[in-house]
């Protein structure tokens, strides 16, 4: 097969999706890297029709290659992943709305085009965190203990165009990071962003039959076929905290070989197995590996905000990994 890879200079030299390139070429098939943001794009012939079996994409959010990514779909090729449903979850007001639509377990979250626009959050609401609608690999991410605090922030988050917020979800200062990849989960237990704490280790976890469902309705709800979740275990049971398509894959085992046979797949049945199907999870024997089977249940639907305002999304730093 003969697959291009959108790499952007962010992840140049990352393991990831380096090392799937390179297990692609080991299996003899032929792998074209474009780099958007270091090269000039001549448009009307990046995108070559029937050149390639599939676009893959590895790109910060709000960067240029997801561009190229939507005229390749455009043009009628396969993209990894779906090139609509990575637009959903880059803008995470808009997969506020989505998930909040599709019954996933999201917090509430105030969407606002201006920082001082924040202000009109209810104090109850504190303590926040507030986020640009578009970041990622945690940039710009603030815990907000009181409407004091959001005033004397303003001038910081001022420039960072679209802002959400959501209520903090009080947890134990770690998350679980479910990846998804060739119809199996895997989780990982990590640090929260929120909470720096350099003795936690990243390491593999069981997965309860209740996050591995949240986790498999997550990828049917946005159409996403290779992704990450991040889920706090908060009061009231898992929140989604962020969703990121083709994460770091971490702590997978044999993560480059798994993608690469994911994308190799994707590209022979045409892509978009997350929006064809809803795939369901249950426990496994060893808590750590789930494969996919029949649609979970939808989740009940989370009440709507003070003044009739219905976005949800998750309240968390979410880091892109």
């Amino acid at each position: 097969m003969r697959l291009c890879f959108l790499v952007e200079e962010h992840y140049r030299h990352d393991g990831m999706p380096n090392e799937v390139v390179r297990q692609l070429l080991a299996w003899g098939h032929r792998v074209d890297v474009v780099r958007p943001g270091g090269s000039l794009l001549r448009m009307a012939e990046v995108v070559d029709a029937g050149t390639h079996d599939a676009w893959v994409l590895k790109t910060v959010s709000g960067g240029p290659g997801l561009a190229l990514l939507e005229a390749a779909a455009a043009a009628g090729m396969t993209t990894v992943n779906d090139a609509r449903s990575i637009r959903g979850v880059r803008d995470k007001a808009l997969a506020a709305a989505i998930g909040h639509g599709r019954g996933l377990p999201l917090p509430p979250t105030y969407a606002a085009a201006r920082p001082e626009l924040l202000a009109e959050i209810p104090a109850g609401e504190y303590p926040l965190v507030v986020k640009p609608a578009d970041g990622s690999s945690g940039r710009g991410v603030h815990l907000v203990s009181s409407p004091e605090r959001l005033a004397a922030m303003l001038p910081e988050l001022a420039g960072e165009g679209m802002l959400i917020a959501q209520p903090y979800v009080p947890n134990p200062g770690t998350d679980i990071k479910v990846y998804a990849v060739g119809g199996e989960l895997f989780a990982t237990e990590r640090c929260s962003p929120l909470h720096p704490d350099s003795s936690v280790k990243e390491r593999r976890v069981p997965l309860s039959a209740e996050v591995a469902a949240i986790a498999a309705q997550v990828g049917a709800v946005y159409g996403l076929d290779l992704y990450g979740v991040d889920v706090l275990l908060g009061p009231d049971g898992p929140v989604v905290v962020d969703v990121n398509d083709f994460p770091s894959f971490r702590q997978v085992p044999d993560a480059a070989a798994r993608v690469a046979r994911a994308v190799l797949e994707l590209a022979r049945t045409g892509g978009s197995r997350g929006s064809r199907d809803a795939v369901g999870a249950g426990g496994a024997s060893d808590g750590t590996t789930v494969p996919a089977g029949p649609q979970p249940a939808v989740l009940p639907r989370q009440q709507g905000l003070p003044g009739g305002i219905p976005l949800q999304v998750a309240a968390g730093a979410g880091d892109g990994g």
